[in-house]
């Protein structure tokens, strides 16, 4: 079930101030507060959605493309339209690294690792 007080939700509907990268109606783009790359963005969908498959199955047409173009955008305005990961948490026991924050986001990465990155795949990689 979808709790409408994760921090997400609240950053969507602006309760919480973000660093903001691009935005449009159906989806905004922020800086990560702990980035494990030298650029980390947060893309997230506005509307009410877990995990990906939950968005995918749900969203509306108009959702979905208008996330797509925020992501896009935030890419190039971050200037990594050509070089970067992403990555899709879904699910408290996910394999590689765990969903903490229960809506739909995808995290956009590129240049070098931060000494943290290291650290946080070393403690998953000794659960």
């Amino acid at each position: 079930m979808y709790d409408n007080d994760n921090v997400f939700a609240k950053i969507a509907r602006g309760e919480i101030p973000c660093e903001k990268i691009a935005e449009n109606d159906y989806a905004l783009s922020f800086h990560d507060v702990n980035p494990m790359f030298a650029i980390h963005a947060l893309v997230i969908p506005k509307g009410p959605y877990m995990n990906i498959l939950d968005f995918t199955a749900n969203a509306s047409a108009a959702e979905q493309a208008g996330f797509w173009r925020c992501f896009t955008q935030t890419a190039e305005k971050l200037g990594i339209a050509g070089n970067f990961n992403v990555l899709a948490n879904a699910g408290a026991a996910a394999p590689f690294v765990p969903q903490s924050v229960f809506h739909f986001h995808l995290h956009l990465m590129s240049g070098a690792r931060r000494p943290e990155f290291d650290k946080e795949m070393a403690a998953i990689c000794h659960r």
